[in-house]
């Protein structure tokens, strides 16, 4: 099982849109996928038509059963289906915003998902984190569960900022794993008819050499429509703009990396 964290400390950057996407090609390849949604906004959760305000099992109450030391806890508890095959997801509830403020003393906090994933690891080959966008105990626990980290940038220069203060977290965070996943930077609603955007990308490729991609996910309004469809957009319109950008994406990561055998999902 592969896991793989979408993260950036700045909000609006694609990061929900990156985790569907990337999932539905996953699930359509045949790959048994799980998401997880660690932002308190709950986007992710509220995409497959799960309401954040009132879901009785999340990854809410996974921490809480950790925190109270709860004995043999197990995941499956807290991970509903969706209506795609081959997609469950791990959802968040509002109330994922106080942890930080309940367990921040209690040890081992910061590695309650990558607990709970070991326990599901012959069930799923992928699993894609969508991370809050603050430094936190659940922004910890993404990074500290990864096999890889995605980190979603907007092609402006503003975004490029915030950018600087996330290669530092990283660093951090991975310092004391002792481990250095592969990191890339995924550009974001680039449109190639502005300067700016243009410009902006060139100064992140000349930056971050080594971690940019390649290409970039342009601006698309049927990520708009699949969202309000709720429905991955790489399942809702297949060639999309968008949605053949995120395929060559995935391509450039399973070539990377040696797949796991698909498994073929009900249809």
């Amino acid at each position: 099982m592969k896991v793989w964290a979408v993260s950036n400390q700045k909000g609006g950057v694609g990061k929900t849109t990156t985790v569907v996407s990337l999932a539905g090609l996953l699930s359509s390849w045949g790959f048994r996928t799980l998401v997880v949604d660690l932002d308190p906004h709950g986007s992710l959760t509220s995409y497959f038509k799960l309401e954040p305000d009132t879901i009785k099992n999340s990854v809410y109450n996974l921490f809480h059963d950790t925190s109270q030391k709860k004995p043999n806890i197990d995941p499956r508890t807290y991970i509903s289906p969706t209506s795609f095959d081959g997609i469950n997801i791990l959802p968040a509830s509002t109330a994922i915003a106080t942890l930080d403020r309940q367990v921040a003393n209690i040890g081992g906090m910061g590695l309650v998902v990558s607990t709970a994933l070991k326990k599901v690891s012959d069930e799923y080959d992928y699993v894609l984190i969508d991370s809050p966008p603050m430094l936190g105990v659940l922004m910890i626990n993404a990074l500290a569960s990864c096999d890889r980290l995605i980190i979603p940038v907007l092609s402006e220069f503003l975004a490029l900022k915030g950018l600087e203060r996330m290669m530092h977290t990283i660093e951090m965070v991975f310092q004391s794993r002792k481990v250095h996943p592969p990191c890339t930077i995924v550009p974001t609603m680039f449109d190639k008819r502005t300067r700016a955007a243009r410009d902006s990308l060139q100064a992140l490729q000349q930056k971050y050499p080594q971690q940019v991609w390649a290409s970039y996910i342009p601006v698309d309004t049927k990520i708009r429509e699949a969202s309000r469809q709720g429905i991955p957009l790489t399942i809702y319109i297949k060639d999309s703009k968008a949605g053949q950008a995120y395929s060559h994406l995935l391509d450039m990561f399973l070539t990377e990396n040696s797949a796991p055998d698909k498994h073929p999902v009900a249809s």
